[in-house]
């Protein structure tokens, strides 16, 4: 790519796969691009006795369940608790799970995990009755086609995309507001990015139409499609697992976004176009075109 071809070059800064859906990322240099975002990300979920999956929303501890991913296993950390080790290649019977109001496949990781899930994120007086499983790859479930113009962008876990795209501009925008109101900054990973880009604007990544991003075995292709809506989790410190409003509260003050009926955002959820297989590495070009609506 060269400097004039797009309207904004940027660098992939960090990178992040969230294995279970909502515990605490997983920061890598390198990560393979597969059809439905990022390798293991949110391909596991903590679900409920019903099937119904739980997040920080409820349970603000899943914060700090630490997955660390090695060559054939994932290792579970949590304070006070033993490791977990959950195996790639093994799984115990199939189930159906909801996640959101999508109804999917997906295969149970057994007792030993249930009760270590359990056991960690019950609280006293307010017992929990929790199974890990696995998103079931045969399962197709889709983000929504209004958003990707009918492109059909495959998901497993995540909430709606396959991928969340947000910028150190943008956090460095927030941050010299939360400074100046008296409050400490914050780090990205309480919005849970996928990608991270640097040398653009704050939430230039609004406005971008394909994101361009060069690799070794050929051209990555990533459309921002609609803005990220942001629930409260955000307010939660990733360190402690402790809830403050105060991030919320100033987003609230700058980021409505006429695109979601006035939604509060930060970052783009956006869908995989080209370069499945492809390798992404911090340190790798980006371009992109603004898009003017």
């Amino acid at each position: 790519m060269n400097a004039p071809d797009f309207d904004l070059q940027a660098t992939i800064a960090r990178l992040f796969v969230y294995p279970i859906k909502s515990c605490a990322g997983v920061e890598v240099n390198e990560t393979l691009l597969i059809e439905t975002g990022l390798e293991f990300d949110r391909a596991w979920m903590v679900v409920d006795s019903a099937g119904e999956f739980v997040s920080q929303r409820e349970l603000p501890r899943m914060a700090l369940i630490r997955p660390q991913l090695k060559h054939s296993e994932m290792i579970l950390r949590a304070p006070g608790m033993l490791a977990l080790h959950i195996a790639f290649d093994r799984v115990e019977e199939p189930v159906r799970v909801r996640v959101w109001k999508d109804e999917v496949a997906a295969y149970d990781m057994g007792n030993i995990a249930a009760q270590w899930f359990s056991d960690f994120l019950s609280e006293p007086g307010k017992p929990c009755q929790l199974r890990l499983v696995r998103f079931d790859p045969e399962q197709q479930r889709l983000s929504s086609l209004k958003w990707t113009d009918g492109i059909e962008a495959p998901n497993q876990f995540a909430d709606g995309f396959p991928l969340l795209v947000a910028s150190e501009g943008s956090l460095a925008e927030l941050n010299a507001r939360l400074v100046a109101a008296g409050h400490e900054a914050v780090g990205i990973e309480r919005f849970r990015p996928n990608v991270v880009l640097a040398g653009i604007e704050a939430h230039d990544e609004d406005r971008v139409d394909t994101l361009h991003i060069t690799t070794a075995e050929g051209e990555v292709s990533l459309r921002p499609v609609k803005p990220c809506a942001r629930c409260p989790i955000p307010d939660i410190d990733p360190a402690t697992g402790t809830s403050s409003p105060e991030v919320g509260d100033m987003l609230r003050t700058y980021r409505s976004d006429p695109r979601v009926n006035g939604a509060i955002t930060f970052g783009m959820n956006a869908i995989v176009l080209e370069g499945v297989e492809h390798a992404l590495r911090v340190g790798q070009p980006v371009g992109a075109n603004l898009r003017f609506e």
